[in-house]
């Protein structure tokens, strides 16, 4: 069965002359993709008018609440013992934005209480991105 829960994150952009601005964000988990966590951002903050998700490592923002992590598109590093800096490569440049610690350490924990460490059912997962690569068979 699938779960998935949502919760509102006030992030903030930190702009040019070290400007902070609001912007909204809804962290988002599902039984499905157990090892995977989302970011959604809305579409009136995003470049192109779109809603934007950024989609990574469950394990990568556990690792980054406790210190620098990530070597892709997603850094995440704590800033400070109340915010972490969550980093987001694109194409079109990079946006860097500040979340509470407290707000991404409760939702990570929610996670595991959805499904444990250790306890992902990756089956269904595998299964459901063979389909998505190759199509229903």
């Amino acid at each position: 069965m699938d779960t998935t829960f949502e919760q509102t994150a006030h992030a903030r952009l930190i702009a040019a002359e070290n400007r902070r601005l609001p912007v909204p964000a809804t962290l988002r988990y599902g039984s499905t993709d157990p090892l995977a966590v989302c970011v959604d951002f809305p579409s009136e903050v995003s470049l192109d008018g779109r809603e934007v998700t950024w989609t990574f490592a469950r394990a990568l923002l556990e690792e980054g609440l406790r210190g620098p992590a990530g070597g892709g598109d997603v850094h995440i590093w704590p800033c400070g013992r109340d915010t972490t800096v969550v980093e987001f490569h694109s194409p079109y440049g990079l946006a860097l934005l500040q979340f509470d610690t407290p707000t991404l350490r409760g939702f990570l924990l929610r996670t595991y209480a959805l499904v444990g460490a250790g306890q992902e059912d990756l089956g269904e997962a595998v299964e459901q991105g063979l389909n998505a690569l190759f199509g229903s068979v």
